[in-house]
């Protein structure tokens, strides 16, 4: 059974958060997390990405992705969405 997870992405970023931010989703695919992220707009501020992942790795994407918003400094840009 697959989960699904969401991010919410600022839409207005720099030129060093954008870049990092498609570093993350591109690393989110490469590492067979998921293999398609869907993006929506949430209002006049926000995307919504979204994809699926398999249950048994959904900690661990949520760690990855935690770890990669700390290392980066993108907390102001990009969170897990619930």
């Amino acid at each position: 059974m697959e989960k699904g997870m969401k991010l919410k992405v600022r839409k207005e970023l720099d030129a060093r958060q954008q870049s990092n931010i498609i570093k993350l989703k591109g690393s989110l695919i490469s590492k067979g997390y998921t293999e398609i992220i869907h993006i929506l707009d949430q209002d006049d501020e926000f995307h919504i990405n979204s994809f699926e992942i398999g249950m048994g790795t959904a900690s661990e994407v949520q760690e990855f992705i935690t770890a990669f918003i700390a290392r980066e400094n993108l907390a102001e840009s990009i969170s897990i969405f619930k």
